[in-house]
């Protein structure tokens, strides 16, 4: 599996959608992305990656399209 689909996987078991609705999924667009579940999100990105987000990072992360561009930052490859 690669890191694009441990990331998208991440969103589908996190929250329970199809992946067919991640390209718009932004925060507060589902119930299930509530800062609640902002926080199991970020905190299964960060275990799964390997990473440590900052909280400006974590604040910004509210979009399934800028997290790819945040995790990036980590020199996390999505490009495989």
């Amino acid at each position: 599996m690669n890191n694009k689909e441990k990331y998208d996987n991440i969103y589908i078991e996190t929250f329970g959608v199809e992946a067919e609705v991640l390209e718009s999924l932004e925060y507060n667009s589902i119930p299930q992305w509530d800062s609640v579940g902002h926080m199991g999100l970020m905190a299964a990105l960060e275990e799964t990656f390997g990473i440590m987000m900052d909280m400006e990072e974590i604040i910004n992360f509210n979009s399934h399209q800028k997290g790819l561009e945040i995790i990036e930052k980590h020199n996390v490859n999505f490009e495989e």
